[in-house]
């Protein structure tokens, strides 16, 4: 059974053509190592360039989409498996619960909720998916020092930036996948014996 790779991501038309490269390298990429592809099903920006990729690379592809979504024809119709559902929860719910691990592009505010949430359920110890940023071109600088400042002010326990893998291309995304780093769960979270 295909391994699945989520892959957020943004859908808009409007960014530099730099992202949509990342983006067809990243589903190349994947196609090429026996990954599939579990994304949000969209055609358009990012989104549309890691789906076109993974195919033409031979990749499968399983696009979720909210039913809305697919109304405005947004929907990557050459998609192996198409899921429509209700919601944008539902289809975050239903990404995570196929995915075998998961990396973020640059993208906008529904991508940084979609990572959130897979750290926040790796942080509780609900799963150990390999998870990895992509911060090309220092794009996630930011949300990085904020995660500095949560540890510092004690927020979060010391470790919890190690629950994420940070590369700066997508060819240094493939060994963090690999061999990620390990991550314990603060003391609170620990399974119990």
């Amino acid at each position: 059974m295909t391994k699945l790779l989520c892959v957020y991501c943004s859908s808009s038309r409007d960014l530099d053509p730099k992202y949509y490269e990342a983006g067809e390298a990243m589903g190349r990429g994947l196609a090429e190592r026996g990954w599939g592809l579990v994304y949000g099903g969209g055609n358009a920006g990012t989104m549309g360039s890691v789906a076109r990729a993974t195919k033409s690379a031979g990749g499968k592809v399983v696009g979720i989409i909210p039913e809305f979504m697919e109304e405005r024809e947004l929907a990557f119709h050459e998609a192996d498996e198409l899921v429509t559902v209700d919601s944008m929860r539902e289809r975050k719910r239903i990404m995570a619960e196929r995915a075998d691990a998961f990396v973020t592009l640059p993208g906008g505010i529904g991508t940084l909720e979609e990572v959130s949430e897979i750290m926040v359920e790796r942080g509780l110890a609900m799963h150990s998916k390999p998870l990895v940023l992509v911060n090309q071109d220092g794009y996630y600088d930011g949300l990085l020092a904020f995660l500095d400042r949560m540890i510092a002010e004690n927020f979060k326990s010391a470790g919890f930036k190690s629950l994420i893998g940070v590369a700066n291309t997508v060819d240094e995304v493939w060994p963090l996948l690999e061999s990620p780093a390990d991550f314990q769960a603060d003391q609170l979270w620990q399974p119990r014996a």
